[in-house]
């Protein structure tokens, strides 16, 4: 989608103040520690594109308030190259440099405003390769010290911290499929079938790279078998966020052209722990 098209779908370019006046009235509001995922394409032509977004954030939550985002690792290795003949293997072992917290660039997947704000002054990242998240604001280093190794959807995650800290979750234009926060959902879930994932990733440890083992739900394929729940073809997390609304959580509105949504991070995941168990039959 060109300029023109991303103008006249916004009305005019969407500024810095606009957006700031339609976070507000979506119910964002000054001490708030928010979680978002954002689609810059639907929320229209921004002037100063994702900085801009940034800055009208943090205009919305205002110094009291603490912006936290999904990064990953874009450069990770693969998870299934434990398969690969062995002379490749030990190459990737001899020199794939080890995931840097400060350095590491954030998944392309996450889209650009992970790697935005990891990289702003105060920005605080937690240590864990595949699952890290970066915070800006005075919770930021709460929310990422010592995110767990194994389990790192899990309790004592970033994640359960920013449920701990009764958080918010912003999907600004994104897709309702985005929310993360699902997958602390799923790793508290007493439901049969639950599927793991073990990986391997370098890390740097006493300041030296050493390969570590790590286990997770399968957040790749999903946790759980989802089949028999969900319309064929549609995602579950998509499905689980529409209930959520059905139900009359969250609150909904424009911000820019985009269609966005906010919501309590405590009732995202008792509402996704009862939906799962439920649906899933707990054991």
């Amino acid at each position: 989608m060109d300029e023109r098209e991303l103008l006249e779908r916004s009305g005019g370019p969407v500024t810095r103040s606009r957006l700031r006046h339609d976070l507000t009235a979506l119910g964002l509001g000054p001490g708030d520690t928010v979680m978002f995922h954002t689609r810059m394409s639907a929320i229209g032509y921004v002037a100063g594109g994702a900085a801009t977004v940034i800055d009208a954030l943090r205009d919305a939550v205002g110094p009291a308030g603490t912006l936290m985002v999904t990064c990953g690792w874009n450069d990770a290795p693969p998870y299934d190259f434990r398969t690969w003949p062995r002379p490749w293997q030990d190459a990737l072992r001899a020199e794939h440099p080890s995931y840097d917290p400060e350095f590491s660039e954030a998944a392309h997947d996450n889209g650009r405003l992970p790697e935005v704000l990891r990289r702003l002054p105060g920005a605080a990242r937690s240590r864990h390769p595949d699952v890290s998240f970066a915070a800006l604001g005075p919770a930021a280093v709460e929310l990422t010290a010592d995110h767990p190794w194994d389990d790192p959807h899990g309790p004592g995650t970033p994640l359960a911290r920013l449920v701990a800290r009764r958080g918010r979750v912003l999907l600004l234009g994104a897709p309702l499929d985005t929310m993360t926060l699902l997958h602390h959902a799923e790793a508290l879930a007493d439901a049969p079938g639950k599927r793991y994932v073990t990986y391997e990733q370098p890390v740097l440890a006493e300041g030296h790279r050493v390969w570590r083992r790590f286990l997770d739900i399968d957040s790749e394929h999903g946790a759980f078998d989802y089949a028999g729940v969900v319309r064929e073809g549609q995602d579950p997390f998509e499905t689980i966020t529409r209930a959520l609304l059905a139900a009359g959580h969250g609150r909904s509105g424009p911000v820019g052209a985009a269609e966005s949504h906010l919501f309590e991070a405590e009732q995202v995941v008792a509402f996704a722990v009862d939906w799962i168990e439920r649906k899933l039959g707990a054991e």
